[in-house]
């Protein structure tokens, strides 16, 4: 399995983006839906990934660039098929060594508070996110929850800036 980059631009990952936002939509309600539509994704803020089983799409993910030092995780989705597989796992990681390759000094996301959710929380804890407060242009929210983790900067001369806040839903 090999992640790479998407220009979002056949039909299989139209469909698949397709999947993940009726997903989405059924479990959240619509203030907090956050999920990125196509349009969403294709700006250039945002870099885009997809990892293939067998020349069919098992997963993607998307890292945008909130300022120069920190970025955001965004559609993470793996295939319904191929779920409790590791496929998310080598997503995340893959986003963790690209956000500390651009030098972020942290990296952060917004998932659903809902149990449909919980597998996903569950993995962000495990690599190692935490919770903050709402951060980039979120607002609290009850059916949201926000989770940051600290990266380890390029070099000394950097330092990650602390991360303000708590978020005190369960992760």
């Amino acid at each position: 399995m090999n992640i790479t980059k998407d220009d979002l631009s056949g039909p299989a990952i139209a469909a698949f983006l397709e999947e993940h936002m009726r997903d989405m939509r059924s479990v959240s309600p619509p203030e907090s839906t956050h999920a990125l539509d196509l349009a969403g994704l294709r700006k250039p803020e945002i870099t885009f990934w997809t990892v293939r089983q067998e020349g069919r799409i098992a997963g993607c993910c998307a890292l945008k660039q909130l300022d120069p030092y920190h970025g955001e995780v965004k559609s993470m989705r793996t295939s319904h098929a191929l779920r409790r597989r590791g496929i998310a796992a080598r997503l995340l990681e893959h986003l963790i060594r690209e956000a500390s390759a651009r030098g972020y000094h942290r990296l952060s996301l917004e998932t659903g508070a809902m149990d449909f959710f919980e597998p996903a929380r569950s993995l962000y804890r495990k690599f190692g996110f935490e919770p903050c407060a709402p951060f980039s242009n979120y607002k609290e929210d009850p059916n949201s929850i926000f989770l940051t983790k600290i990266l380890a900067p390029r070099n000394a001369e950097q330092t990650p800036e602390p991360v303000a806040g708590g978020n005190a839903a369960k992760v």
